[in-house]
């Protein structure tokens, strides 16, 4: 009974909790920084069209490695400048953006639903379905990511859709081990001993008993990862395996201007920038989710 009362108390304390996000995020410097640069990020990459009046891919060799507005030899029509085929810098971030994001949530996506699955079987099944699926994520672990993405993209080739799965394939096995903790944590409950006593199936105790309860420690772990996916992302199409032209990433520009740094400084820099910052929001609010979700934070751990 008195795991069941906390169990309980648990539960109603994170819903409460959902309900209260928005004043507790309001009392949360840090919290409050990163859903602003979330919102801002998400803002540009909907509306990027609409914020610039040039094309990323729009080449003008007259306008070649113009500075930046405020430096000598800047252009008021070029705010941070042009690379050196004459594209808009910003026009390129603004639209770069997109497709960063895009490769960073639906990553995380593929990596959560596979983690998921796989935890809350290896975590409610336990015996040789725990032991195999365990031994696999194992098998994952001992990759390297940046590794395994490289030769994957090399073999397969470059592309959106290869990318996000090859990121999501080789994240999942973090989530399949959080999930799996938890549902250990779940299984021995009160409320899911009550749910096999009066006969419910095993799909819809970890349906609907097992997945609610895990869904906090989900929220947070996906925030986070959605930062990594966007840097590992990042990574590869700088290396050439990711994105490629004449679709515009971050990566892709950070690699473009990379051989311009002592002259050309603003090519590489200010999608740097953007870069670093995003990933400093999307950390700041998972870290705040972290610690709003908790369960140890809020005394029923």
């Amino acid at each position: 009974m008195d795991n069941f009362n906390k169990t309980e108390r648990r539960v109603a304390r994170q819903r409460s909790i959902v309900w209260d996000l928005p004043r507790l995020l309001l009392k949360s410097p840090s919290g409050m920084i990163g859903f602003i640069i979330i919102c801002a990020v998400v803002f540009i990459a909907l509306f990027a069209d609409v914020l610039t009046p040039y094309e990323p891919d729009t080449i003008d060799l007259m306008a070649m490695t113009t500075p930046p507005a405020w430096v000598d030899g800047g252009s008021g029509a070029y705010l941070l400048g042009t690379d050196v085929l004459g594209r808009d810098v910003l026009t390129r971030i603004l639209i770069g953006s997109r497709i960063s994001l895009i490769v960073g949530i639906f990553a995380v996506v593929v990596a959560g639903l596979i983690g998921t699955v796989f935890g809350i079987l290896s975590g409610y099944c336990g015996g040789w379905v725990d032991a195999l699926i365990m031994r696999i994520t194992d098998s994952f672990h001992s990759i390297p990511m940046i590794l395994f993405g490289m030769v994957a993209l090399a073999v397969v080739g470059p592309g959106m859709t290869t990318l996000i799965c090859v990121i999501g394939i080789t994240s999942w096995p973090f989530y399949a081990r959080m999930i799996r903790s938890e549902t250990l944590s779940l299984k021995n409950q009160e409320f899911v001993r009550a749910a096999r006593t009066i006969g419910t199936s095993t799909f819809m105790i970890m349906a609907k008993h097992i997945l609610p309860n895990v869904m906090p420690s989900f929220i947070v772990v996906s925030t986070l990862s959605v930062a990594g996916s966007i840097l590992t992302e990042a990574t590869l199409s700088f290396l050439g395996l990711g994105i490629q032209p004449p679709q515009v990433t971050w990566g892709v520009m950070l690699a473009d201007g990379r051989n311009y740094l002592a002259t050309n400084w603003w090519i590489s820099t200010f999608p740097g920038i953007a870069l670093s910052t995003t990933v400093l929001g999307i950390m700041l609010l998972g870290n705040w989710l972290r610690d709003v979700l908790d369960p140890k934070n809020q005394g029923l751990g």
